[in-house]
């Protein structure tokens, strides 16, 4: 049963379960409120460091060491490993200082297929102090074990809403929000059918205006076009801008596009309907487009940045008000 909830996202999805491992994880389950139902360990010394009250409703299973290494998949287990009822975002009690650093700031994860990657990118949301993690249908399980090991612990700090088609993304949002989509476009290259190539979530060369729009009709001659290029006329045009200029509104949302495709038409439409741009990462011209998880660290950490300011600057106006 542990190895097919480790193994089986349809499993994992059809009885509500998933599989926490190591005490630090399990631990920060326990803190926000996850439900425990059964909890494996190899020496009752590991049960002290948890919450004593938190365990007493849970079945708890003294096996032995050789048992949980077979049932891991990682390198070197801990000898702890515990079955709890698939959390839900709604009824998770976040840490204080996380509620406290909250900012104004999402994220939507689209087409994030890498485990690493997703994982990655929840520790640098809950870092940044997103207020809600997005993640669009063809992206990966969160609560696949590599995702939660990246995540390291990011799943307990901030809610993570799972499997979202676009239609029911912006019912998500909140009003008046801006979403902008990190790409590597240059100003002025003609947008592809499958958006960005080679899954640079955010980064590219960028020389020339940055605030260029970017041209969204088809090179094929009218002959040769087909469906796709069609599809490619009907992508709407965003401004560029490199991520370090302003354009922290509030709130805003940042779309990270995954490793193969980057960003999807539906994130440009989104964007595009509620004013938002791309932002491009610039990189040395030659250089490959970024890891999607670096190029998300990248934007949303700056947008943090601008947040703060902001706010620092509207303090200090009321602080300070400027005689008329």
């Amino acid at each position: 049963k542990v190895v097919t909830i480790v193994k089986s996202k349809k499993f994992r999805d059809h009885h509500g379960k998933v599989l926490l491992e190591g005490q630090r994880l399990i631990k920060d389950a326990l803190d926000a409120g996850a439900v425990l139902q059964t909890l494996f360990f190899s020496t009752v010394g590991q049960l002290k460091e948890l919450p004593e009250a938190k365990l007493k409703r849970a079945s708890l299973v003294k096996v032995k060491f050789e048992d949980i290494k077979i049932w891991s998949d990682l390198v070197t287990p801990q000898g702890l490993m515990g079955i709890f009822s698939k959390p839900n975002h709604a009824k998770m009690s976040y840490p204080v200082a996380q509620l406290t650093s909250s900012l104004p700031l999402l994220l939507i994860c689209d087409n994030i297929r890498d485990p690493g990657n997703l994982g990655t990118i929840l520790r640098s949301a809950a870092g940044a102090g997103c207020e809600k993690v997005l993640l669009t249908k063809g992206c990966v399980d969160p609560w696949e074990p590599k995702v939660l090991r990246a995540g390291m612990g990011a799943h307990f700090r901030l809610p993570i809403v799972a499997n979202l088609d676009w239609e029911s993304v912006p019912n998500n949002l909140p009003a008046g929000i801006q979403v902008c989509v990190a790409d590597n476009k240059e100003p002025g290259i003609q947008a592809e059918a499958a958006s960005v190539p080679r899954g640079g979530a955010g980064a590219g060369s960028a020389p020339g205006s940055p605030k260029a729009p970017v041209k969204s009709k088809s090179k094929a001659a009218p002959e040769q076009e087909d469906e796709e290029s069609v599809a490619d006329v009907c992508i709407p045009e965003l401004a560029v801008q490199y991520y370090y200029e302003d354009w922290t509104q509030t709130p805003v949302a940042v779309v990270i596009g995954g490793e193969t495709h980057g960003v999807s038409p539906d994130a440009v439409h989104l964007a595009a309907s509620t004013g938002g741009r791309r932002l491009v990462i610039p990189v040395v011209p030659g250089v490959d487009s970024l890891n999607s998880a670096i190029a998300a660290g990248i934007v949303l950490f700056e947008a943090k940045r601008q947040l703060l300011q902001r706010h620092k600057q509207e303090d200090e106006r009321q602080k300070f008000p400027v005689a008329g």
